[in-house]
C-alpha cells in the first residue's frame, strides 16, 4: 500500500539506489577477487629486486643480483634443466597416450565405464598418499630414484588424466562420417587420421601437451617422494626453504612463474594458428 502511495519518481530513485548498491558490492567484490589473486603475485616481483638480505619489506633499493645468483647457481640451472626436460618428455608420452585412448574411448567395449574410472584415479588420490604409494612400490621393486627412473612414470601417471579429460571431448565431438568418406575414398585408417581426423584436433593436442608440461614442471608433493638426491624447481626450492630463507627465493619464484607463462603462451599461439590452419582449409 505504501508503495503504491509512492510517487512514481521515488520509486525509480530507490530502484536505482538498489542498483547502485548492487553495482558497488559486484565490483567491491571483484576487486578483493583479483586483489588475492594478483597482488602477492606483484609483491613477490618486488621482492626479486629488493636489494635486502631479509625477504621482506621495507624495499632498500633496486638490485639484479638476485637472478645473478638464481642463474650463476650450478644446482638451480640443473634442476631447471631437469623440470624442463621431465616436463617435455612427460607432455609427449601423456599427450600421446590421451590421444590414443580418446580414439579408442570412441567406440564401445566391454566394461568401458570401469576403464574410464580407473584412468581418473589418480586425479583423486591425495598427492602425499600417491607419493608414499609410489616410494614403497619402486622401494619394494629395488628401482633406483632418480629423474628418469621414477620420477617420469610418476609424472606421466599425474598428467595423463588430464590429458584425457582435456582432449577426450574434442575427439568425442567429430563427425564420425568424416571417417567414413575418407575410407570410402581408398584411405587407410592411418591416413584418415593423419589428414583428415588430426588437423581438426591438433588445436586441442598443442593446448593439451602445453597444460601438460606445466603440471609436470610444477608438480612437488608426489614428485618429493621419489626423486632421490636428483632435483627439479619445486624440489629445489623447498630445500632452499627448508635450510634457509634465502633472499633470492622471490627471484627464484619469478623464474618458475615466467617459465610457466612462457609455456602457456606457446601453447595459446600454436592453437590459434591451427584454429586459423583449420579455418582456412575448411
Amino acid at each position: 500500500m505504501a508503495d503504491a502511495l509512492t510517487p512514481p519518481r521515488q520509486r525509480l530513485s530507490k530502484r536505482q539506489r538498489r542498483e547502485r548498491t548492487r553495482k558497488i558490492a559486484l565490483w567491491s567484490y571483484v576487486g578483493f577477487f583479483y586483489a588475492f589473486l594478483y597482488v602477492p603475485i606483484a609483491l613477490l616481483i618486488v621482492l626479486s629486486f629488493n636489494n635486502s638480505d631479509v625477504v621482506g619489506l621495507p624495499l632498500r633499493g633496486v638490485t639484479l643480483r638476485w637472478y645473478n645468483e638464481v642463474f650463476g647457481s650450478a644446482d638451480l640451472i640443473r634442476s631447471i634443466v631437469n623440470s624442463a626436460l621431465l616436463g617435455t618428455v612427460s607432455a609427449i608420452v601423456a599427450t600421446t597416450l590421451a590421444l590414443l585412448l580418446a580414439l579408442g574411448f570412441r567406440t564401445d567395449f566391454p566394461m568401458k565405464a570401469w576403464v574410464m574410472r580407473m584412468l581418473l584415479l589418480p586425479i583423486l588420490i591425495p598427492g602425499i598418499v600417491g607419493g608414499v604409494v609410489y616410494l614403497v612400490t619402486f622401494g619394494y621393486g629395488g628401482m633406483p630414484f632418480g629423474v628418469w627412473t621414477s620420477t617420469l612414470p610418476v609424472h606421466i601417471t599425474w598428467v595423463l588424466p588430464f590429458a584425457f579429460l582435456t582432449l577426450f571431448p574434442r575427439v568425442h565431438g567429430l563427425d564420425p562420417s568424416l571417417e567414413e568418406a575418407a575410407t570410402d575414398l581408398g584411405a587407410t585408417p592411418f591416413v584418415a587420421f593423419r589428414r583428415v581426423i588430426f588437423p581438426l584436433i591438433k588445436p586441442g593436442v598443442i593446448a593439451t601437451a602445453m597444460f601438460s608440461f606445466t603440471l609436470s614442471f610444477e608438480e612437488f608433493i608426489r614428485t618429493l617422494f621419489v626423486i632421490g638426491s636428483d632435483r627439479t624447481v619445486p624440489v629445489h626450492l623447498w630445500t632452499l626453504l627448508s635450510d634457509q630463507a634465502a633472499p633470492f627465493l622471490p627471484a627464484v619464484g619469478v623464474v618458475i612463474m615466467a617459465v610457466s607463462i612462457f609455456a602457456s603462451l606457446i601453447g595459446f599461439v600454436l592453437s590459434a594458428q591451427a584454429d586459423r590452419g583449420r579455418a582456412k582449409v575448411t
